[in-house]
């Protein structure tokens, strides 16, 4: 009987700020994370990405490479980013060059299970839970629905 590879979810290489709190067990490996920042359990953050300050990243969420999250954020409970839009009609694998970038502006708040596909979003967001984003969001506003539209302006 063949035995499998193991690795284990782990912490390695992060560039932690001051007061960072993470919940384990998590998998975080290459990125960055901000001041303050509080990392629920399960939480898979990937190579090349961002975390700003004071954020909160809950639980189950994955951010993957390429993901730039700014100040004063809130990621909710399972929110997946994706940064692989099958442009060559299947997933890219190790071709990065189909990968694509994700912005997330200062105080975005992103509900529980939403779908961020590699797009920008303005500072101020509200994206509803349930919501998949396929498109760059540059109106602050409430979002939510598949696609993600806007449902409500916020007051400046």
């Amino acid at each position: 009987m063949a035995k499998p590879e193991i690795k284990l979810a782990g912490i390695a290489d992060v560039k932690f700020g001051e007061g960072v709190k993470v919940i384990g067990p998590c998998n975080l490996y290459g990125c960055s994370i901000g001041d303050d920042t509080f990392i629920g359990p399960f939480v898979e953050i990937q190579k090349s990405a961002a975390v700003g300050k004071r954020c909160k990243v809950q639980s189950h969420a994955f951010i993957c490479e390429l993901v730039t999250i700014g100040d004063d954020c809130f990621i909710g409970h399972g929110v997946m980013f994706i940064n692989d839009t099958f442009a060559s009609g299947g997933p890219a694998g190790g071709r990065k060059e189909f990968w694509k970038a994700t912005v997330i502006g200062d105080k975005v708040s992103i509900g529980s299970n939403a779908t961020i596909l590699p797009v920008s979003v303005a500072a101020g967001t509200v994206i509803g839970a349930g919501a998949v984003v396929t498109k760059d969001i540059t109106k602050p506003g409430v979002y939510a629905g598949n696609p993600a539209r806007l449902i409500k302006e916020l007051p400046k």
